[in-house]
C-alpha cells in the first residue's frame, strides 16, 4: 500500500502542475509543452492501472482494520478493474494505447478553447446601458469602434446591462462560438474513444462504466435524478420566463420569445423593477482587492486560521501566494491567479498542486478571470464574488482536508466526484450575508454596503433560479446522453435536443456551445454533479441556517466531519456524520419554492 501510494502520489502530482501551466503559463510555448506533459501523465495514470503486478499485490493485501484504509484499498481494486486490468495481455495493451488517445483527445479539447478567444467591434453608443467604468475601459481605436472580446469580464457586461440588443447578439454568437469548428472533430473522436474503452470492459457505454463509483452509479439514477429536479424547479423557471418576456414586451411588444442573447438583460431588469436590486449600484461595493480580502478573513473568523502572504516567486506580477497558520504552524498554502490574460485558461478552478499525507503541506492553486484592482479597475458582479467563494471553496476543502493524512489517495477532495462541489455550493450562501458582506463590500468612499441593498439583493436572490437550475440540467443532460454511445451524427443538433428538453432558453442553430464546453472533458458524461451537490448543499446549509452563519462551533464541526476527512469514508457518512441523518431533497425542494 505504501508504495503503491507514492507512486499515486507523485503522478497526481506530476499532472496536476502539468494542468496548472497548461491553464496559465505566459507564453503558448509554455502551455503547448505544459499540455504534452499533461498527455505523458495521463499515460502513467492508464499505465499504473493496467498493471497486472501491481493489482495482484494490492488484491492480496488481507482487509485493513482501519477503516479508512480499507475504503481506500477498496475503491483502487475497483478502479484497477474498471480500467480494464482483468483483460489478457494484448487487452491490455489495446487498452492503453485507446485510454491514451482518450487523454491525449480530452486534454487537447480543453486547450483549444482558450486559444480561440473571439472579439466583435462596436461603435461607442453601443455601449449604451454599461456602467461607465466599463466604458472607459474600452476606448474606441483609431477606426473609431470599440473591441469587445468573450473574455469573461468582456462579455457578461455586455449580456447583462447592454441596451443594444444586436451588440448583444453579436456578442453571444461570437462567445457561443469559441473553438468552433475545430473541437468538433476532438469531440466526436473523444467521445467515440471513451465507447470503446467502456465496450471492452464490457460496460454498455461509456457513463455507465465512469459513474460507477459515484454517489449516483447508474445512467437511469442520474435521469431519475434530473426529473425530480426539475419536477420543482419548473414551475418557478416558467414562473420567471413570464416575467422576464413581459419586462422584455415593454420595449418591443413584437417579442414572443426570450433569445439566448436577451435573458441575462431581462434578468437584471426584473430584478430592479420587481424587487428593488440594482446590479449597477451592488457593482461599486464589490472591488477585487476588497473582496479578496473579505473572503480570506470570512475563513479566519469562521475557522480560527491565520492567513498571511507567502513569500513565493510568481510568474505574473498579478499573482498572490497566501498561506494558512493555525496555532502558530502553517498546515497549507494557496496560489490566487485570478485575473485574465492572453491564452489563459477562461473558465474557473481550483487546482492541487501538493498532495497533503503525513507531515507534508497541500498547496493548491485558484485561477479564475475577474477585473484586477480597487474601485477605478476591479469591480465585480455580485455573481463574480459568488464565484470567487465557490471556488475558494475547492481550495479550502483540498487544504483541510489534507492534514495528517497517511495517505495521497484520500487527501484533501478526494471522495466521490459528484459530492465535490457540494461544499463549494454552501459556501455561497455567505455572499448573501449582510453580516458578511458589510466586513468588506465598501464603496470609492470607503462606505459600506447598505443594509437595505442587501436586502433588495436577498428579495431578488430566488428570481432565475429556477431557470438557471434547469440550465444546468439541460447541460447535464446533453453531457450523460453524448455518452451513452458512440458520438451523434449531428453533435450541434443533439446537444441542442438534448438541452432544450429542460432549459427554457434555447441555443440558435449557428451556435455551437458544445464546443467550447470544457466538462465535456474533464467530467464527460457527470456534469450532473453540480446538480446532485446543490441538493447536498442546500441540506448541508439547513444547519448553519438554525444556529447562525458565524456560528463557530458548527464551522468546526464541518470542517471536522466534512472537510478534514478528504476522502477517507464515503460521502454519503460524512453528510451523516454532519446533518445526523441522510441527505434528501426537502431544503432544494423548499428553495425552489421561494419566491420574495
Amino acid at each position: 500500500m505504501q508504495s503503491f501510494d507514492q507512486i499515486y502520489e507523485l503522478i497526481g502530482a506530476a499532472l496536476a502542475e502539468s494542468t496548472f501551466w497548461r491553464e496559465v503559463a505566459i507564453s503558448a510555448e509554455s502551455r503547448d509543452t505544459a499540455q504534452k506533459c499533461e498527455v505523458a501523465m495521463y499515460s502513467e495514470f492508464n499505465k499504473l492501472g493496467l498493471s497486472r503486478a501491481v493489482f495482484d499485490r494490492l488484491k492480496a493485501i488481507p482487509t485493513p482494520s482501519d477503516a479508512a484504509t480499507a475504503w481506500y484499498l477498496k475503491r483502487q481494486i475497483e478502479a484497477f478493474e474498471r480500467a480494464g486490468v482483468a483483460l489478457d495481455e494484448a487487452g491490455r495493451a489495446k487498452m492503453q494505447v485507446i485510454s491514451d488517445e482518450a487523454s491525449a483527445l480530452s486534454s487537447l479539447f480543453e486547450s483549444n478553447i482558450p486559444k480561440d478567444q473571439r472579439s466583435v467591434t462596436a461603435k461607442p453608443e453601443e455601449l449604451d446601458g454599461l456602467p461607465q467604468d466599463y466604458i472607459d475601459a474600452h476606448k474606441p481605436g483609431a477606426d473609431g469602434l470599440v473591441k469587445i472580446t468573450t473574455e469573461y469580464p468582456d462579455y457578461f457586461p455586455v449580456q447583462s446591462y447592454a441596451r443594444s440588443d444586436d451588440l448583444r447578439k453579436r456578442l453571444a454568437i461570437a462567445y457561443n462560438n469559441r473553438a468552433y469548428p475545430q473541437n468538433h472533430k476532438v469531440l466526436r473522436d473523444l467521445i467515440n474513444k471513451r465507447d470503446e474503452l467502456a465496450r471492452l470492459v464490457g460496460r454498455s457505454n461509456y457513463a455507465a462504466l465512469t459513474l460507477e463509483d459515484r454517489m449516483i452509479n447508474t445512467p437511469d439514477k442520474v435521469i431519475d435524478l434530473i426529473g425530480q429536479m426539475a419536477a420543482a424547479a419548473r414551475p418557478a423557471a416558467e414562473r420567471d420566463y413570464a416575467r422576464k418576456l413581459a419586462s422584455l414586451r415593454e420595449l418591443d411588444p413584437s417579442i414572443t420569445r426570450i433569445a439566448l442573447w436577451q435573458n441575462s438583460f431581462a434578468t437584471q431588469r426584473v430584478q430592479k423593477a420587481q424587487y428593488g436590486f440594482d446590479r449597477q449600484e451592488a457593482r461599486k461595493y464589490f472591488a477585487y482587492d476588497n473582496v479578496r480580502d473579505g473572503i480570506l478573513k470570512l475563513t479566519e473568523d469562521m475557522f480560527g486560521v491565520q492567513i498571511r502572504p507567502w513569500n513565493y516567486a510568481t510568474w505574473d506580477k498579478l499573482v498572490e501566494p497566501y498561506e494558512i497558520v493555525e496555532n502558530g504552524t502553517v498546515i497549507g498554502r494557496f496560489i490566487l491567479d485570478s485575473h485574465p490574460r492572453p491564452g489563459k485558461y477562461e473558465h474557473a478552478n481550483a487546482v492541487p498542486l501538493r498532495i497533503g499525507v503525513g507531515d507534508r503541506l497541500p498547496i493548491a492553486a485558484l485561477v479564475m478571470n475577474l477585473p484586477a484592482g480597487g474601485h477605478k479597475t476591479g469591480l465585480m458582479e455580485h455573481g463574480d464574488v459568488e464565484t470567487f467563494l465557490h471556488e475558494y471553496g475547492h481550495l479550502l476543502h483540498y487544504i483541510f482536508g489534507g492534514q495528517n493524512q497517511r495517505w495521497a489517495g484520500i487527501s484533501g477532495v478526494a471522495t466521490e466526484w459528484d459530492f465535490v462541489e457540494a461544499p463549494s455550493q454552501m459556501l455561497e450562501n455567505w455572499v448573501y450575508d449582510y453580516d458578511t458582506l458589510r466586513r468588506f463590500a465598501v464603496d470609492a468612499d470607503g462606505k459600506p454596503i447598505p443594509k437595505e441593498l442587501v436586502d433588495q439583493m436577498n428579495r431578488a436572490r430566488y428570481f432565475n433560479m429556477g431557470m438557471a437550475d434547469m440550465r444546468l440540467m439541460g447541460l447535464s443532460n446533453a453531457s450523460l446522453r453524448y455518452y451513452l454511445g458512440p458520438a451523434p451524427e449531428d453533435l450541434s443538433k443533439a446537444f441542442r435536443t438534448f438541452h432544450s428538453q429542460f432549459d427554457l432558453i434555447q441555443f440558435p442553430e449557428e451556435t455551437h456551445f458544445e464546443a467550447s464546453l470544457s466538462h465535456l472533458g474533464g467530467y464527460g458524461p457527470a456534469v450532473y454533479t453540480y446538480n446532485w451537490s446543490r441538493v447536498i448543499s442546500d441540506d448541508l446549509f439547513t444547519l448553519f441556517e438554525k444556529n447562525g452563519l458565524r456560528d463557530r462551533t458548527t464551522a468546526e464541526r464541518y470542517r471536522r466531519l466534512v472537510l478534514a476527512p478528504g476522502g477517507s469514508k464515503p460521502a454519503a457518512e460524512l453528510i451523516a456524520d454532519f446533518l445526523g441523518r441522510p441527505v434528501n431533497m426537502d431544503a432544494y425542494r423548499a428553495r425552489m419554492a421561494k419566491d420574495n
